[in-house]
């Protein structure tokens, strides 16, 4: 049986863009455009400003990377890389000191690639000079598709872009932790609570003071179970002894005036033990603070009354 298939047909750029200023720039900067470049590179962009001028000289496209917040510098050239556009990056790059510069262009010279490569090698990963070859290709009387190819990158190149991101989503979590317990402040405040919050720390957990140098109480956070949880610890060599000891008076107490939920954990390690409440929430669902707040302030103060006064008779 003989199959048919259609054949993939190069384009010329200038069919599709008659001037670089006038209609390639303006092109790319629309966002599914500089996003398909970004996914390229390995960067999240953000067109900030087209043709600006750091000086005398334009910079094409001025962008961020969002998932590092630098800028990121582009410039544009249809035809054969030449050395007027290798002058003009260096001058850009310098005006608006960008960490990445991308030179897109139809190809590259040797000269140039000669060129992009000793850059990289003398500015080490303080900035990152990228050469992009930009083509086009169409398949029978389809739209024509236009493809970017990474021909020139930094050694590494790929690897500090996921360590970069990589760093940048630990900090993010990192921000997002400390707002969500500084929430948590202000609402126990506003509300009434006797139990003072400290600074908010930027960890998944709060630690609360307690009074006692091997106890603490703490509220925390957990994104890989979505839950929010109450922790009182006990450490220290006689840990295991007090925890039985607490037990044993809760047990009697039948724990009325906390949560029959708790979860009792004597815990392998041979210095610590804890009681722990747990609850399933998201607590990056911003909708839903007023009710994981009001749960925080209600099992904190239950925890507090309860365990503060039998604590001090052990």
């Amino acid at each position: 049986m003989n199959k048919k298939f259609a054949k993939l047909q190069k384009v010329d750029l200038r069919e599709l863009w008659s001037g670089e200023a006038s209609e390639f720039t303006p092109w790319l900067s629309q966002d599914e455009n500089i996003a398909d470049l970004g996914e390229v590179v390995g960067m999240e962009l953000k067109v900030q400003e087209q043709e600006q001028k750091p000086g005398i000289v334009n910079a094409d496209i001025l962008c961020k990377d969002a998932k590092t917040d630098l800028l990121v510098l582009i410039e544009n050239q249809l035809e054969l890389s030449d050395h007027t556009h290798l002058g003009k990056i260096i001058a850009c790059a310098a005006g608006f000191k960008a960490e990445t510069i991308i030179w897109i262009a139809k190809t590259f010279s040797e000269e140039h690639w000669a060129a992009l490569d000793w850059l990289n090698n003398i500015t080490g990963k303080s900035i990152n000079f990228l050469g992009v070859e930009v083509e086009a290709y169409r398949i029978g009387d389809s739209l024509p598709a236009p493809i970017f190819k990474v021909v020139i990158q930094p050694d590494d190149w790929i690897l500090e872009v996921k360590k970069t991101a990589s760093a940048q989503k630990i900090t993010d979590i990192k921000l997002l932790q400390q707002e969500y317990w500084l929430g948590l402040r202000n609402y126990m405040e506003a509300s009434g609570s006797f139990i003072q919050l400290p600074g908010p720390p930027s960890d998944s957990w709060y630690n609360i003071p307690f009074g006692k140098s091997k106890y603490f109480l703490s509220a925390a956070v957990n994104p890989q179970d979505i839950s929010l949880n109450i922790w009182l610890t006990i450490i220290g060599e006689k840990s295991k002894e007090e925890f039985d000891r607490l037990y044993e008076i809760a047990y009697k107490d039948s724990l009325i005036e906390v949560n029959q939920n708790l979860i009792w954990d004597r815990m392998q390690a041979d210095i610590k033990c804890a009681v722990t409440l747990k609850t399933y929430a998201d607590f990056m669902d911003h909708k839903d603070r007023t009710n994981q707040y009001a749960w925080f302030k209600e099992n904190l103060e239950r925890f507090d009354r309860y365990f503060r006064p039998r604590i001090r008779e052990l």
